[in-house]
């Protein structure tokens, strides 16, 4: 079978539906928050365990200037 044979078939059973009548409601609405506020405490939670690490890069060894053989260099 394929796929759009699928779709035209389930398409009757979409046009069923009443608009007025399907809403989120209430359920959606706390499951939405819950969510928000999930995100909110694990972004805080994150923020404050970055702010413990005290990260210093070290310097890349190719990017140090090293003066040729040969060339006056500091002294």
């Amino acid at each position: 079978m394929y796929a759009t044979q699928a779709l035209n078939q389930l398409v009757p059973l979409a046009k069923e539906v009443d608009d007025n009548k399907v809403t989120p409601g209430v359920l959606g609405f706390l499951v939405f928050a819950a969510l928000a506020v999930g995100v909110w405490l694990l972004m805080k939670s994150m923020n404050r365990h970055m702010g413990k690490i005290d990260f210093e890069e070290a310097p890349d060894p190719a990017s140090e200037k090293t003066t040729p053989a040969g060339a006056p260099g500091k002294g």
